[in-house]
């Protein structure tokens, strides 16, 4: 016989099970009937309840496509094989392979470099060179790292992910770009250089009206760490757009930090509205110079380029002190937090071919050595660093190589707040596992590894150190696999048609 306590448990059980069941049914008929008669959908419409599924199962896919189905190098915008070269990098781990490189060195594009019959020994390589950037500034800046993080705002980022990079960065001796969010104390924490960015919004730099105020980019130059200024005209990702901050990350601290609303979203204008051709953009370069006395250049996504002609016209007849002290060239295949696929896909030129088109406009007209490149884009392995060398580019700046240095898994999140890593959320419980003390050794790591086998690829070239590559020793394969020389594809620029 069935103990009492027991009857009454199945009892319970049963009757919990019927009303579970009778519950779900229900629910399934309301929405069978929900989307049998409504004229919106046709997939719904025509299989009531079970289309409902679609949408969770394409969001899903491409996280399991990331780890089942593509191969390492098949994925955008990054592969499974260039995210663990970074991890690696970051962990200071063994970079050594076995049995052969899985990358098809055939398809158009593609960069090999030309080693030579006697590479240089260990104990002919000379220091990596250090370059001045501003002779005409009261306080010139001077480095000779090679890489540096890209601007990334405290916002776009999270507090965490800044501390780390900040400390990272001055344990590696590269900068940190803060990107147009305004300078936070944590950028200033870590101790290393800063490159201060104003954005078309002037973030930080601001009067309410929205137009620079100069008593607040005095304040900002007095910091030390702040060793240059950048003026950014558009971004990769969204060439003719603002950049954009989602109110759900606009907190008290940002917003105080940029000196905006809180929890209402941050659009920053599409250009400068005192910014309307090449004049105004060396008046507003050197009204920023004057005031913080540091080195103030622009960054930009080459699309059009006629108005580089007219830029340096305009700066030969001012006088070459005039001229920016460095641009920042972005790759149309930049990255961010928020952009239009529209802006993304389709809008801008991509680095291989505006790098190069850049460096010969500024040798053409005799103003090379006076404006310093730095190139800016998806470059976070050490040969996509050393193309930009042989193409001509003084430094290389990266965001997403030393995004996955903090823990970056490319989870497509960076602009919900839910990213899952804590390095673009502002959600606490995200952020507890991002440690900055142990982030910041990653970063160091990843910096130290890509200059060091940049070192290992110019020595293999028969250069003494990385800033001597040149065009020649690197090429580009064509459409049938077969290369061709990068000088020959971008030939240098003829300095007799300088003005």
């Amino acid at each position: 016989m069935i103990p009492p306590f027991l009857l009454n448990f199945i009892t319970i059980m049963a009757v919990l099970f019927i009303f579970v069941v009778g519950l779900v049914a229900a629910v399934l008929l309301i929405l069978f009937l929900i989307d049998i008669s409504q004229r919106k959908n046709a997939v719904r419409h025509n299989y009531p309840v079970l289309a409902r599924l679609r949408p969770l199962f394409e969001h899903l896919g491409k996280f399991f496509r990331q780890y089942f189905i593509t191969t390492d190098r098949s994925e955008l915008p990054f592969n499974r094989e260039q995210r663990s070269w970074v991890y690696r990098a970051a962990d200071g781990t063994d970079p050594l392979g076995a049995f052969g490189s899985t990358k098809n060195l055939r398809p158009r594009g593609t960069v090999s470099f030309v080693n030579t019959l006697f590479p240089l020994l260990e104990s002919e390589a000379e220091v990596i060179s250090t370059v001045i950037v501003g002779p005409y500034c009261r306080i010139p800046y001077k480095t000779s790292a090679l890489f540096h993080v890209s601007g990334m705002s405290y916002g776009a980022i999270s507090k965490p992910a800044v501390q780390a990079l900040s400390k990272g960065a001055a344990m590696a001796g590269c900068w940190v770009n803060t990107g147009e969010g305004g300078l936070s104390p944590y950028h200033l924490e870590g101790g290393c250089d800063l490159v201060f960015q104003i954005g078309t919004a002037k973030y930080g730099v601001r009067t309410p009206e929205g137009a620079l105020d100069q008593t607040l980019l005095a304040e900002i130059a007095g910091h030390s760490q702040v060793c240059m200024f950048e003026v950014k005209l558009s971004q990769g990702a969204k060439p003719g757009q603002g950049g954009v901050l989602p109110a759900s990350k606009v907190t008290e601290e940002i917003a105080r930090i940029r000196g905006i609303p809180v929890r209402e979203a941050s659009l920053s204008p599409n250009r400068f509205p005192e910014i309307e051709s090449s004049a105004d953009l060396l008046d507003f370069i050197e009204r920023v110079r004057v005031v913080s006395g540091k080195p103030t250049g622009f960054k930009t996504v080459i699309g059009a380029y006629g108005w580089l002609d007219e830029l340096c016209e305009e700066i030969l007849r001012r006088g070459i002190q005039s001229a920016p002290d460095f641009i920042t060239v972005d790759s149309a295949d930049g990255g961010s937090g928020a952009a239009p696929m529209s802006l993304m896909d389709g809008v801008g030129l991509p680095l291989h071919e505006s790098l190069p088109m850049v460096v010969n406009k500024l040798t053409t007209y005799g103003l090379r050595d006076r404006v310093r490149v730095i190139a800016s884009g998806k470059m976070i392995t050490s040969t996509d660093v050393a193309w930009a060398l042989c193409a001509g580019a003084d430094f290389i700046q990266n965001a997403r190589g030393f995004m996955f240095a903090l823990g970056c898994i490319q989870a497509m999140r960076c602009h919900k707040n839910t990213c899952p890593t804590g390095v673009t959320t502002h959600t606490p419980r995200r952020q507890r596992g991002l440690d900055p003390k142990d982030k910041a050794v990653k970063v160091m790591s990843y910096a130290q590894r890509v200059t060091h086998d940049v070192e290992v690829i110019a020595h293999a070239c028969g250069v003494s150190e990385p800033r001597r590559l040149k065009r020649l020793h690197a090429r580009v394969a064509t459409e049938s696999g077969r290369t061709v020389p990068l000088d020959e594809l971008y030939p240098k620029a003829n300095t007799d048609t300088a003005a």
